[in-house]
């Protein structure tokens, strides 16, 4: 168990029902100012653990988020933006406690049963070149528990994201991220800075991988679906703009090709 549970320790501040609506406006956003040196100092264990997990990625790996609560809905949510983002399938999962039941209603004790985390990955015919990243921001959720040390008893690739110091899961996996925002303004509550600090480091994680995958092209999302008006229009741009053509021809060629990366794969060919 973590010697010290510092997003469980009390508020810095007092009274918070009797702040007005700016006093409280404004003591979040000190509070908030912590999150980015927390991230910042993660930044060599991140480097080492996305050359690790390329390796695998490149072989066929996935990335599988771990997590229970306001954790696992982060890692869904960070895996579900792949896709229309970078044009790619099931290369990273988001698995969280309680089912997809749990992203809209509040499962609580979902998180408590440390078999069922491994059973929800096993769904997914997980194997070894697969990477399993356990969300959880005290530390210590049986259910992330779970999953990554039977993950790494089966020789995976493991690291947890968590925002307090020498917690179980930082000592249990292979690459522990830990980003030490302190005390919650409202005292417990890990949706704010933790929660913050756990999504810039899932946005770090998957961007990343993705750029290196070859997925980004200069400094475009050249893979992205172009599933709506404003999607579409930003690849005309991007077409526009790198292949010096006129608005009506990169028009074409888009609805030609289906997306930018494809445009610029023919037009290399050409």
């Amino acid at each position: 168990m973590s010697k010290k549970i510092t997003t469980e320790s009390n508020s810095l501040y007092d009274n918070l029902d009797l702040m007005s609506v700016k006093e409280i406006l404004d003591s979040i956003h000190e509070e908030d100012k912590k999150i980015i040196p927390a991230v910042k100092k993660t930044i060599p264990q991140l480097n080492k653990l996305i050359t690790e997990i390329l390796v695998r990625m490149k072989e066929g790996g996935r990335v599988f988020y771990t997590g229970a609560g306001t954790s696992g809905r982060l890692g869904v949510l960070d895996a579900s933006e792949i896709p229309p983002t970078f044009g790619i399938e099931d290369m990273f999962i988001g698995v969280i406690a309680g089912g997809d039941t749990a992203l809209r209603n509040a499962i609580e004790s979902a998180e408590d049963n440390s078999m069922m985390g491994w059973e929800d990955l096993q769904r997914y015919n997980i194997g070894i070149k697969d990477t399993v990243i356990g969300l959880t921001t005290s530390g210590q959720t049986p259910y992330v528990m779970g999953a990554v040390i039977e993950a790494k008893k089966r020789g995976l690739l493991t690291a947890c994201i968590t925002c307090n110091p020498e917690t179980e899961i930082a000592m249990a996996v292979d690459f522990p991220i830990v980003a030490i925002v302190g005390p919650e303004f409202v005292t417990g509550s890990t949706r704010m800075k933790a929660g913050s600090a756990e999504k810039l480091i899932l946005n770090a994680i998957s961007t990343s991988l993705m750029i290196k995958m070859g997925r980004v092209k200069g400094n475009m999302m050249v893979n992205m679906r172009i599933s709506n008006k404003k999607l579409k229009e930003r690849g005309v741009k991007m077409i526009m703009n790198n292949l010096c053509i006129e608005k009506v021809q990169a028009e074409q060629l888009l609805s030609q090709y289906g997306s930018v990366n494809k445009v610029f794969e023919a037009m290399k060919k050409d």
